[in-house]
């Protein structure tokens, strides 16, 4: 079963993060071993001196190259990923898309009507490259903007309902799309760097959401259990 991550900054992690991405390789280490593949385009992480996607530095230099394949970008949101999705789908082969995107949307680029017509026009393209693609879509999880931004607060809440909709209305047992659930007890003090990006605890908690998802709706994998950089499962 090949995966692809979609994303955004906290997708595509700044050099010397683990990212959410190597907790779920992580995961499907110890739940899928040897049946499944990280499929992508890219492999690198965000570098700030650099203003640009040209690290390598995760902070586990024996996380493998092939895991490390991604779709996602600094500042890139379903914007910018909903025109590119097909090619990838039908480049890779990804046949599960763990899809993290949208506050970049609604923070910079669109309000969450538009940024809701992305979110078709992705599942569409996507379905157009394998009518039996299935995905998992994380909710956007409000960063601290929203804790003094009430517009932009109100905006993240109106898509997240939209999203629900889309996916309901969209989902068929051919392509099932699944809407993982925010994690309840994510902490913006204690889950991020920076008010928006996850730190280790927050990776955790992203990729918990994910693999819950998937683990509840198809029986696939297992419950997510955090792991050291030794793949141990702490006491």
């Amino acid at each position: 079963m090949r995966f692809l991550f979609v994303g955004d900054s906290m997708t595509i992690g700044r050099a010397g993060d683990w990212t959410w991405r190597y907790r779920m390789w992580q995961h499907l280490e110890a739940t899928l071993p040897g049946a499944y593949e990280i499929v992508g385009p890219r492999t690198a992480l965000y570098d700030p001196a650099a203003d640009a996607p040209v690290s390598d530095a995760y902070a586990d230099p024996a996380f493998p190259g092939p895991a490390r394949r991604h779709l996602a970008g600094w500042g890139e949101g379903w914007l910018h990923m909903a025109p590119v999705i097909g090619e990838t789908v039908a480049a890779t082969g990804a046949q599960v898309l763990l899809v993290s995107l949208g506050l970049i949307d609604l923070g910079f680029y669109t309000n969450s009507d538009q940024t809701e017509a992305n979110v078709r026009a992705f599942v569409a393209a996507a379905r157009a490259a394998d009518p039996r693609v299935r995905a998992v879509f994380l909710p956007v999880i409000p960063n601290v903007r929203a804790t003094y931004d009430a517009p932009f607060a109100a905006e993240c809440a109106r898509f997240n309902d939209l999203l629900a909709r889309a996916l309901a209305d969209l989902d068929t047992p051919g392509s099932p799309l699944l809407l993982a659930a925010v994690p309840e007890s994510y902490d913006l003090d204690r889950d991020t760097y920076d008010g928006t990006h996850p730190g280790p605890a927050g990776e955790h908690k992203l990729a918990a959401a994910f693999a819950g998802a998937m683990h509840r709706a198809w029986s696939l994998g297992g419950p997510y259990r955090p792991r050291d950089h030794a793949g141990a499962v702490p006491a």
